[in-house]
């Protein structure tokens, strides 16, 4: 079957990408030729602007709000096969604005509100700290992404990191993940500055599945050849 245009660039360009990792070595280009069995595939997901609307300082759960099509868009994701992960920088606490009791309370809501809509995620992962900290976790440094891939037993470079900021395509480098902005949140100024570069550029969340989905198809059928 035949990709949109759209899908069809973005597939390319994800090939590009595989074909430089396996040259630096991050990936054993054997692997797939062998038909090895590739551990469950993760979406690591900003959240902030691309889950729910964007806030400054988000320190009420009253105040979250899902972003229109986000619900369909992890759904479809879920249907993939695809595990779930939220990676989020929350200065809030570092800044004394609330504590870690309250940012949990912000995520029970969250993912309350996704299980009304029949999702569920795999994980939440946050950083605590303010960026004067230099930390390890905080975006886009790796940290938080290399504690969930620990725990849940996936490969950092077979991920896609989806985000509306620079710091969330610059973690999908750091790991050497395929990367999806999106234009909801910061998404647009992020898009028109051209801070940061990614793999493919997503209206929201759902659009972005249906970009994946087409990713997945493309690597599907290269196998199949294989």
């Amino acid at each position: 079957m035949a990709l949109p245009l759209e899908l069809a660039k973005a597939a390319g360009a994800l090939a590009r990408r595989h074909a430089m990792l396996c040259a630096e070595g991050i990936l054993n280009p054997m692997a797939a030729a062998c038909h090895v069995p590739c551990p469950r595939r993760f979406v690591l997901l900003d959240r902030d602007g691309t889950i729910n609307v964007e806030r400054c300082y988000l320190t009420d759960p009253a105040d979250l709000v899902l972003l229109p099509r986000t619900a369909a868009g992890l759904r479809r994701l879920g249907e993939l096969g695809l595990g779930l992960v939220v990676i989020t920088n929350q200065s809030a606490v570092g800044r004394g604005l609330m504590d870690e009791g309250r940012l949990q309370l912000i995520h029970q809501r969250l993912q309350s509100m996704l299980a009304e809509e029949g999702v569920r995620l795999d994980g939440i992962y946050f950083c605590p700290h303010v960026p004067e900290a230099s930390c390890t976790c905080r975006k886009p440094a790796p940290g938080l992404a290399r504690r969930a891939a620990a725990e849940h037993g996936f490969d950092l470079p077979q991920c896609i990191v989806v985000g509306d900021k620079p710091c969330d395509l610059l973690l999908g480098r750091a790991i050497g993940a395929a990367t999806i902005l999106v234009r909801t949140g910061y998404g647009q100024q992020t898009e028109a500055a051209g801070r940061a570069s990614s793999d493919a550029v997503a209206d929201d969340l759902l659009h972005a599945a249906n970009i994946i989905a087409g990713w997945l198809e493309v690597d599907t059928e290269a196998r199949q050849v294989q």
